[in-house]
């Protein structure tokens, strides 16, 4: 290393942001990988750290951030999460890199439960606790020294759209949502995929379901498994499903800290889903929000119906041509509407 090459190695460190990353001694200490081990390649346009923060219920998160290179002054900053089920070694990792490279500061954060962030037992879901997850990104990035407090947007990816959402409408910090992709995790749960469990009795069966499997894992002390993608992959699959496997179960997308990589979620682990909305106070959002969806996703639904329940004239609906729900994880397709994102936070965290 050269003399020059050093100094400026030396001055990148001096001016990465100060941000208030976790001190508190009675907080878990995650165990981060320090390697780079997304499923995407590190673009050379930005700088890449490891930071943690925790939610208002203590649980400590992992993330990563992106800051575009040679960035100086108060920067606008994207927190992004998601898909459900997935780490941020994964899409939202890409998301950020992507948005850093367009000269917003960004993090990429593993949910409670997951990944490299903390909580217990693993690979649980919480409408409550994973929107508070958007909220406590909102909290870390207010207080880096290279944000700018009133610029901060987010982005949520299949699952954590409807999460994002859900955020928009509850913290009128966050000045901008981006839902990609969405899923309303609460509407498949009480409805079913294209409301084929829509009757109170299936409802009901459901219930029962749970409760039952409640009672044996507690027995059990352990919790059992389910929500994978499957593997090896039946011949009469739905063509959503190979779509899932062709991300989830190949090195395109694969990741061993990912649940839909590997064996899924606790199976009671998506239960509160089934009383608790998550649009519910979509109307009330007042921020620009926008909406991306592939044409023919079978997931395309989701976004129509939050767009349905959402007013003002800033908010959009995004359809992408001939673009299946896994197109927008990654770059494959190269359908990931990145320009179009950029001008809208641009627009809207100024």
């Amino acid at each position: 290393m050269t003399f020059k090459h050093f100094i400026a190695v030396l001055a990148a460190v001096l001016t990465l942001p100060a941000c208030k990353t976790n001190t508190n001694e009675n907080m878990s200490t995650l165990n981060l990988t320090r390697e780079w081990d997304k499923t995407f390649p590190k673009s050379e346009l930005v700088d890449h750290s490891k930071v943690t923060f925790h939610n208002r219920y203590g649980i400590e998160l992992a993330a990563d951030m992106y800051i575009p290179k040679n960035a100086r002054g108060k920067l606008p900053a994207i927190a992004v999460s998601g898909p459900f089920g997935a780490v941020k070694e994964q899409s939202s990792g890409l998301y950020a890199q992507h948005m850093a490279e367009r000269g917003f500061l960004t993090i990429a954060f593993d949910p409670s439960y997951t990944g490299e962030s903390g909580g217990e037992p693993r690979r649980m879901a919480s409408p409550d606790i994973n929107t508070e997850d958007f909220l406590a990104a909102v909290d870390f990035l207010s207080t880096c020294d290279m944000v700018d407090p009133e610029r901060i947007g987010i982005i949520g990816i299949c699952g954590f759209g409807g999460m994002a959402i859900n955020a928009a409408a509850l913290d009128p910090r966050i000045k901008a949502t981006v839902a990609s992709t969405m899923y309303d995790m609460s509407k498949v749960n009480v409805e079913g995929y294209f409301a084929s469990e829509d009757t109170p009795a299936q409802r009901q069966e459901k219930r029962r379901a749970l409760a039952a499997q409640r009672t044996k894992d507690y027995a059990a002390g352990t919790y059992e498994r389910a929500g994978g993608v499957v593997d090896p992959l039946p011949d009469d699959a739905p063509w959503f499903v190979k779509d899932y496997h062709a991300y989830y179960k190949t090195p395109r997308g694969y990741h061993a800290r990912s649940g839909n990589s590997n064996d899924g979620w606790n199976v009671i682990g998506c239960q509160s889903f089934l009383n608790q909305p998550l649009l519910a106070w979509a109307a009330e959002i007042e921020t620009p929000v926008l909406l991306i969806h592939g044409e023919k996703a079978h997931s395309r639904y989701f976004s129509e119906y939050a767009y349905s329940l959402m007013t003002g004239s800033n908010k959009e609906l995004l359809i992408i041509p001939g673009a299946s729900h896994v197109d927008l994880y990654d770059d494959v397709a190269g359908v990931i509407p990145y320009d179009k994102m950029e001008a809208f936070f641009k627009e809207n965290l100024k």
